[in-house]
């Protein structure tokens, strides 16, 4: 036995189900031979019994109650404790490879969904992707349930061959033509009920996506009057979807009866021989009894058979569509990173806007444009190779691609602006790389000022938050995953409008506790607020994405980046001294020199000038 979710879920092929599935058995062959090891033992077990009962008997018949009696029936005895204690234990074994094959599958989906970032959501509906965990990972793991027992039923089934031809080589021939005809008869509907399956699981995801999107945009729905076209969608989905289901469930009622009259119709037959027989005196009434132990206990193998059968074209149609989700190529880390990891405190630099961190500052981006200063932020993270190709970041000289993504991730971390949190304890929220100290989580908790929180969730750090934070406000969600990126301790820290949805004094709070937390390590932080900037190293202004001017706060608004610079540095922050003069006036030309857009010199606050 080992302990789930794996540590690895290992790189499965992509080719086909087929492939697939051999894979997953190959993973976990330990315990699916002793399983199928159990099944063999049970079945086989169950196999001998009408033959000992057969003979025990003809014995009784002949010798009367005496030693040959007790014998067979002591046999009898060991073989029903053995089939007990194989069908037990093989149970267990049965539950451990559908847990292993299940939580496998699950993993690998997601993983690559958390690998791949936007590429999953532009390549599948969402619906697919929750309907691979839910339900199709499942799928795959009920197939390898059911395998030890098929394998179990093949055994039994050569067994009682061989001991029916022991017994008459009519009935044999009649087991060893019948039961195959029975099977492959229960063979035919399997394809029809595949097609109709994969139908039925189309219509299902496509309506787990409708449902999905239509809960997450249900306010703007109302906002709008859409609910009753989205419900209208949703109900004629959800009949398309019922009706799938219902040619499913036709074809596979014919199979379960079908299941229950042939065997019986077999067995029937076998009786009806061995009774005739038995009259002519071709064989004993203890055969005639081993002819009907045998027309009965076939029926389980058959049965098994069939089982295994939906099972696998169950499996079939769910590893299609895992695979799907498994080939979904990353947004970033495709290839893997060739270059050497710079050292620890190079600079990064954007280098389409001339935008650059350098070791141990905090530094602000600001702009006119939120979206623009949030694209430079989310480069310098490295979430889609392709798409910035164009706009490459280097670090310490090397582009971000070129290196480990791993690396590139431990190094960097990049806390947007819509922050996601997910449902568990507050301190897993807040621990995501692990290994973190409570006191550490609660440092963190005091540097985002979010101890409201940690008052407001019943069991502090062990307390429950549920999906997406649903029982926190808006700035209380934002300061917990603040809190969540400062705990990480990355070496290069970007937040994209950390405080935007908290009050101005608890923006100031955080704004001076966060710039002396980070002080010495590289931070930048989207904001255009005067609160934030007064505490920042440097101000980096970005106008139509390129770098026109940096400096600090106070030496951006007094203009030594230039009059036009200070004119549009005051239309974004939004802010005036009341002292302040016009723009214009602000500064004397003659006697201050403008500053060129990249000058990196700092500002000198004794004298406004550069230093």
């Amino acid at each position: 036995m080992r302990s789930l979710p794996l540590a690895d879920p290992g790189t499965p092929p992509l080719r086909g189900p087929a492939a697939y599935l051999w894979w997953t058995a190959r993973r976990q062959w330990g315990i699916l031979l002793a399983a199928v090891a159990c099944g063999v033992v049970q079945f086989a077990c169950q196999a001998f019994l009408p033959f000992l009962t057969g003979r025990a008997i003809d014995g009784g018949l002949e010798h009367g109650f005496g030693p040959d009696l007790l014998r067979a029936a002591g046999a009898l005895l060991s073989l029903g404790v053995l089939s007990a204690a194989a069908s037990a234990v093989g149970h267990r074994f049965d539950v451990a490879n559908w847990l292993r094959a299940a939580f496998t599958t699950s993993q690998l989906v997601g993983r690559t969904t958390a690998r791949s970032g936007h590429a999953v959501t532009a390549e599948l509906p969402t619906g697919e992707v929750v309907s691979a965990v839910a339900n199709d990972a499942l799928r795959v793991g009920d197939l390898f349930a059911v395998t030890a027992r098929f394998i179990g039923s093949l055994t039994a089934y050569a067994a009682v061959a061989v001991l029916m031809l022991q017994v008459s080589v009519p009935l044999g021939l009649v087991v060893l033509l019948g039961l195959p005809t029975v099977a492959a008869t229960l063979g035919l509907l399997v394809k029809p009920l595949q097609r109709r399956q994969s139908a039925q699981r189309e219509a299902s995801g496509r309506l787990t996506t409708l449902g999905s999107d239509t809960v997450s945009g249900l306010r703007v729905l109302r906002g709008i009057g859409g609910e009753s076209v989205f419900t209208g969608r949703y109900r004629r989905q959800s009949q398309l979807v019922r009706e799938r289901g219902e040619n499913v469930a036709v074809t596979q009622s014919w199979l379960d009866a079908l299941q229950v009259l042939l065997p019986g119709l077999f067995v029937t037959a076998l009786v009806w021989m061995g009774a005739h027989m038995a009259l002519d005196g071709t064989i004993t009434p203890g055969q005639l009894v081993t002819t009907y132990g045998y027309a009965a206990f076939l029926g389980w193998p058959v049965q098994n058979a069939t089982e295994f059968l939906q099972s696998t074209t169950r499996a079939v149609v769910a590893t299609r569509k895992v695979l799907a989700v498994l080939r979904v190529v990353p947004a970033a880390g495709a290839t893997p990173g060739a270059a050497a990891m710079p050292p620890a405190g190079s600079p990064l630099v954007d280098e389409a806007s001339g935008v650059t961190l350098e070791q141990g500052r905090v530094v602000a981006l600001v702009s006119a444009d939120p979206d623009e200063s949030a694209a430079i932020a989310t480069r310098l993270g490295r979430f889609d190779d392709d798409a910035e190709a164009g706009t490459p970041v280097l670090l310490g000289g090397v582009p971000l691609r070129d290196l480990p993504l791993a690396d590139v991730r431990r190094r960097i971390v990049v806390a947007e602006a819509m922050p996601q949190l997910f449902s568990g304890s507050l301190a897993a929220g807040l621990d995501v790389r692990g290994g973190a100290a409570r006191e550490d989580l609660l440092a963190a908790i005091g540097l985002a000022d979010a101890q409201d929180v940690l008052d407001s969730v019943p069991d502090g750090l062990d307390g429950e938050l549920p999906e997406k934070g649903r029982s926190l406000s808006g700035g209380q969600r934002q300061r917990v995953a603040l809190a969540r990126a400062l705990v990480t301790e990355a070496e290069i820290l970007v937040l994209v409008e950390p405080t935007s949805a908290v009050d101005a004094h608890t923006e100031a709070r955080i704004a001076a506790r966060l710039s002396d937390a980070r002080r010495g390590r590289t931070t930048l932080v989207v904001t255009a607020s005067p609160l934030v900037l007064d505490h920042v190293d440097e101000v980096q202004l970005v106008a139509d994405g390129r770098l026109v001017a940096r400096g600090t706060h106070a030496g951006l608004l007094d203009g030594v980046a230039g009059r036009e610079v200070a004119a549009s540095y005051r239309r974004v922050v939004g802010r005036r001294m009341d002292d302040d003069a016009p723009v214009e006036e602000s500064f004397d030309d003659a006697g201050r020199p403008d500053l060129a857009p990249y000058d990196l010199s700092p500002v000198d606050q004794s004298t406004g000038g550069a230093a």
